[in-house]
């Protein structure tokens, strides 16, 4: 009900009327995973320099329908930004502007649910331009996969320390491990995770 209400004053800030299809309800039983690379941790000072994203469709992960784009940041890569992602500032001399690639992210997603491991840190770097470019922030459903697997383990370890990191979940879901900190493979193997958890019969989504 608060996502209902939240979107109903979302959709009168929406500055172009084009748009309108991300507030649609979404009936097609399909999801996006996606993941973002950073100049760093501040969602407020550092800038996006890749986008990864996958399509879900009912229990399949359609590796045919991906988004990888690569963007040019304003900020400065952070050294130990670097020393994660392994993008230099000359891997990114033929990346796009925010704006094109964002008009293409929204495309690809359109009004499908999100999925994602920490997804809040990668709304909150996507809505900062959004906002900017548009009037809004990203209306779609969000699907947060470490409190899938939380909830999962809660009923077979009630009131333990339960481990989220993201190997952890891994192991534990026995994926098959990618190379980590690559924003399309982040986002494959995050929604191999997401697809292991939907399908545990007390799981809700």
């Amino acid at each position: 009900m608060f996502k209902k209400i939240q979107n109903y004053f979302n959709k009168k800030k929406l500055e172009d009327k084009k748009y309108t299809y991300l507030f649609e309800k979404n009936t097609d039983n399909e999801y996006v995973c996606f993941d973002c690379e950073t100049t760093g941790l501040d969602t407020v000072l550092d800038d996006i320099i890749s986008i990864g994203a996958v399509l879900i469709k009912n229990n399949t992960i359609i590796t045919s329908k991906k988004f990888v784009r690569f963007v040019k940041p304003k900020s400065k890569l952070q050294n130990e930004s670097v020393k994660i992602h392994h993008i230099r500032e000359c891997d990114l001399s033929n990346a796009c502007d925010i704006d094109v690639v964002l008009d293409e992210f929204l495309e690809f997603i359109g009004n499908r649910p999100l999925v994602g491991y920490y997804l809040e840190f990668d709304i909150k770097m996507i809505n900062k331009y959004l906002k900017n470019k548009i009037g809004i922030t990203l209306p779609n459903k969000t699907i947060e996969i470490s409190e899938l697997y939380y909830d999962w383990k809660m009923e077979t370890i009630p009131q333990g320390n339960i481990d989220l990191r993201f190997d952890t979940l891994v192991k534990t879901l026995n994926i098959p491990k990618l190379s980590k900190h690559d924003a399309f493979n982040d986002s494959v193997m995050s929604a191999m995770m997401f697809l292991k958890l939907k399908n545990q019969p007390k799981v809700r989504i």
